[in-house]
């Protein structure tokens, strides 16, 4: 084997070490972002640290009013009323003391005091993008308000019928 061989070699076995360690760095780097995965008790912690407040007589009757507004306005505009009834499950939930920022957050946050609500709110939820990427119907935009409406209501800590509280 003559020296520039030898040279050849070396070069590639030095390249191949360096790029092992560059994506040994880089998988590390990453490794290190990921969060971890929560589970239920960490939620159940997290959310004992919170503040969560059943809502006042008089705030659950101004809530319950906008969403007799809300459902009326569904007949002549679903998508609006759809958007509307979302916004309307985020201020009750800020008004109880859960912090709203995240939609992973606050269904985390949610599915501890509200398990069974969760997965239909993450479907209204994905309803409701579907919608604006304009891939909804308004079937799946009546069921998003059904399920937006059960969650309203336990949060809301009383029952809704149609066109009252």
């Amino acid at each position: 084997m003559g020296t520039p061989m030898i040279v050849l070699v070396a070069s590639l076995a030095f390249l191949t070490a360096l790029a092992v360690a560059w994506i040994a760095i880089r998988s590390r780097r990453s490794g290190n972002l990921k969060p971890p995965l929560e589970t239920g008790r960490d939620r159940s912690a997290r959310v004992q640290l919170l503040d969560i407040q059943p809502l006042s007589d008089k705030d659950r009757e101004r809530f319950a009013d906008r969403w007799r507004s809300t459902e009326a306005a569904f007949v002549a505009n679903p998508a609006v009323a759809v958007s509307e009834a979302e916004t309307l499950v985020q201020e009750v939930m800020q008004a109880r003391g859960y912090p709203i920022s995240d939609f992973s957050q606050r269904s985390a946050d949610m599915s501890v005091a509200h398990p069974q609500f969760v997965a239909n709110y993450r479907e209204a939820r994905e309803i409701t993008l579907a919608y604006q990427r304009g891939a909804a119907r308004a079937e799946d935009l009546k069921r998003a308000t059904a399920h937006y409406r059960a969650l309203f209501a336990d949060l809301l800590g009383t029952t809704l019928r149609k066109g009252g509280a």
